[in-house]
């Protein structure tokens, strides 16, 4: 068995957004489906499908600290837990100089074109700035 390379990719964007604002955007499937996916359906046992490009992607909700946190942990297509499995991990941070917000991103994955990856991060904070007022 041939053991897949991932990458961590972490990039903090600021964003003119309260926690209390912003947090619904990043834990439910109402808010994640207007910046983040074609559609997501929550199922039970906090088990997300995301679908992006007609495809499934099973994620369950494993971390999560109200207005500050949310993690998606990946599942595999028959939504079972997989050893090294791929995230998404977003923290909600306040620099206590300038009491700015800011949203750190965490994507663990198979992705290896960190460029790539930068780029889709990107347009997605640009998508979600734009929902928010941010």
């Amino acid at each position: 068995m041939i053991k897949s390379t991932k990458t961590k990719f972490v990039e903090e964007y600021a964003i003119n957004a309260s926690a209390k604002i912003l947090y619904p955007y990043l834990s439910t499937a109402g808010g994640l489906v207007q910046w983040f996916c074609d559609d997501v359906v929550v199922e039970e046992n906090k088990v997300f499908n995301f679908l992006w490009d007609g495809s499934n992607h099973y994620a369950e909700l494993t971390n999560y600290r109200l207005n500050r946190s949310v993690r998606f942990m990946f599942l595999d297509e028959n939504r079972n837990h997989v050893s090294d499995a791929s995230y998404i991990d977003f923290s909600i941070e306040t620099s206590e100089l300038t009491q700015e917000q800011f949203l750190k991103v965490t994507d663990y994955s198979e992705e290896n074109d960190v460029e790539e990856l930068a780029e889709l991060w990107d347009h997605l904070m640009q998508k979600l700035r734009e929902i928010v007022g941010g």
